[in-house]
């Protein structure tokens, strides 16, 4: 574990640059040889307003970076947060323990609370209206949601007290999981199950773009799902039943412009209907 932390403590710009397109290729090309949804369209042309928006992502939290670090030295220096106020365990334990907190305020946390207040639905609705999801819609997040999950990352920092090799592991691993349970793979039915008690398989996420409520509303976690089992919003439904996008946003060629998707947060607000509301 030394290891990993030393590495961690000082990781090449150019090696989270590989892991990032790295992560991309990889299930880009699984997709093309598991696909769970066989859709007859330009891979490319959908991915480029997707790919745009990943480097917006890149760039915003390159700028901000500097604040992750001094929160970091803050914390460590003063032996500050959760993780630092517990008894001493081993360096296995604390990492995993800082990882999974910050899981908790990066991803799930952020990730509900942009569902549940209207101007924030309104920002995270470009993730949302993609009508063919994969592997690229994963940092398909409007320029403001980055600046928000930052934010989020930033205040996990704080409560957690977690160093700054401990945050490198969960945006390397954070990285990893949201292109995974982006990619329109299909996975045995068992194993995506299995793997779902622990983490957020492909299965269990897709059901959080199906277009209509409750569904919308739950599995909110990117790498582990234990926050969505223990705080009651996890949710089954079988993956050929679901319809991706965002049914009171249906038009498909507006959700795939560039131009349409910037103007789409200053919109009306507008929720995805309640199934019971259609029956």
């Amino acid at each position: 574990m030394e290891i990993v932390r030393s590495y961690f403590e000082s990781m090449p710009s150019l090696h989270r640059s590989m892991l990032l397109v790295g992560g991309i290729t990889f299930f880009w090309l699984l997709e093309g040889g598991i696909p769970l949804f066989k859709w007859k369209h330009n891979k490319w042309k959908h991915a480029l307003p997707n790919l745009f928006f990943t480097g917006t992502t890149v760039i915003i939290n390159f700028a901000l970076a500097f604040l992750l670090l001094k929160t970091s030295f803050w914390v460590a220096d003063n032996n500050f947060g959760l993780i630092n106020w517990l008894p001493e365990m081993p360096l296995w334990a604390y990492i995993l323990l800082g990882v999974l907190f910050l899981d908790f305020f990066g991803a799930y946390l952020a990730h509900l609370v942009e569902h549940k207040v209207k101007p924030l639905w309104m920002v995270h609705l470009v993730h949302h209206s993609d009508h063919k999801v994969d592997t690229t819609t994963a940092n398909r997040h409007h320029p403001i949601e980055s600046v928000i999950r930052f934010t989020f990352t930033l205040i996990g920092v704080f409560i957690v007290g977690t160093p700054f090799y401990i945050i490198m592991i969960y945006q390397s691993l954070s990285l990893v999981f949201t292109q995974f349970n982006h990619a329109n793979i299909r996975m045995p039915k068992k194993l995506d199950k299995a793997l779902s008690y622990i983490i957020c398989s492909p299965d269990m996420h897709k059901v959080h773009h199906h277009n209509l409520l409750p569904y919308t509303d739950s599995n909110y976690g990117n790498i582990f799902s234990i926050w969505d089992r223990l705080l009651g919003t996890y949710m089954q439904l079988d993956r050929d039943k679901i319809v991706y996008g965002v049914d009171t946003f249906p038009d498909e060629a507006k959700n795939s412009n560039l131009k349409e998707l910037l103007k789409q947060p200053f919109q009306g607000y507008r929720k995805p209907t309640n199934l019971e509301e259609l029956s």
